[in-house]
């Protein structure tokens, strides 16, 4: 579980709460004033309503099913994978590239497996480069697909809410004749705005924004990889691989890898 996400939410949601209790004399009773079925139904069944519309239905059924992913505490650990790149490129280095097969029976992560068992094939290194890319930008479509759904729901959460105020205003407009009704009418039709503002600013754009950082992260290890394997395959040295793969990181992750040790290239 990845906390800081756990905890953006229930922060938000404990904020919202103290606001609603700190506004006015009445306690709790003051959330019978925040509870509108109406303008639930209108501001998240229409904002539903257009994300369907605007995707596929497939990619829209994925999109719920990734309600949960920025909540996952994936281990996406860049330094590890310089740290296995640099084991194998030993083994490569003293085994040669055929001993590579054997090596990457024990190894998890699919896509690394693969580049290497191309590379143990003897794949002309363009030809790799070019098949694991590939691979490499499907994974990034399918993500974008999923971010995407959910920028839509956060521009289209407010566009809802508004229609829902207008709604209300319509209403209230119809019956001036009765002072007493506008009141309550005028903060039935803002509830709608309110409930917008939060599909988009308490959980559509923060779950976008660590979707896409989740996503650069993972872009940067297969990138890793990538220049990696091709390294092994050309030979290099596998120090000049650990300088050139530490490259991809910022300068304090690449402090932190130095503290670990003098050097993950082992033997020249």
């Amino acid at each position: 579980m990845d906390i800081a996400s756990l905890a953006g939410i229930v922060i938000g949601v404990v904020m919202v709460i103290f606001g609603i209790l700190t506004s006015g004399s009445g306690g709790f009773a003051l959330f019978g004033n925040f509870i509108d079925l109406p303008s639930v139904f209108i501001t998240i069944g229409g904002s539903i309503s257009s994300v369907l519309t605007a995707h596929k239905l497939p990619d829209f059924i994925n999109g719920l099913k990734a309600f949960s992913l920025p909540f996952q505490d994936k281990v996406m650990d860049p330094g590890q994978v310089i740290k296995q790149i640099i084991e194998l490129s030993n083994i490569g280095r003293k085994e040669g590239l055929l001993a590579l097969e054997e090596a990457a029976n024990n190894i998890e992560d699919d896509f690394l497996k693969k580049g290497i068992m191309l590379v143990v094939d003897g794949t002309d290194p363009e030809l790799v480069r070019g098949i694991l890319e590939t691979d490499l930008y499907c994974l990034q479509d399918r993500h974008g697909k999923v971010i995407g759904f959910f920028e839509k729901w956060a521009e289209m959460g407010p566009a809802w809410g508004m229609i829902g105020t207008l709604i209300g205003l319509v209403n209230m407009l119809k019956n001036l004749s009765d002072p007493d009704s506008i009141g309550p009418q005028m903060a039935v039709a803002l509830l709608t705005t309110l409930y917008g503002s939060l599909i988009a600013n308490w959980m559509c754009i923060p779950l976008s924004y660590k979707l896409k950082a989740n996503d650069a992260l993972e872009v940067i290890m297969k990138e890793i990889t990538i220049e990696g394997l091709l390294s092994i395959q050309a030979g290099e040295n596998p120090r000049v691989i650990e300088e050139k793969l530490k490259s991809f990181l910022a300068p304090s992750v690449r402090n932190a890898l130095a503290e670990q040790g003098d050097s993950l290239g082992g033997d020249e």
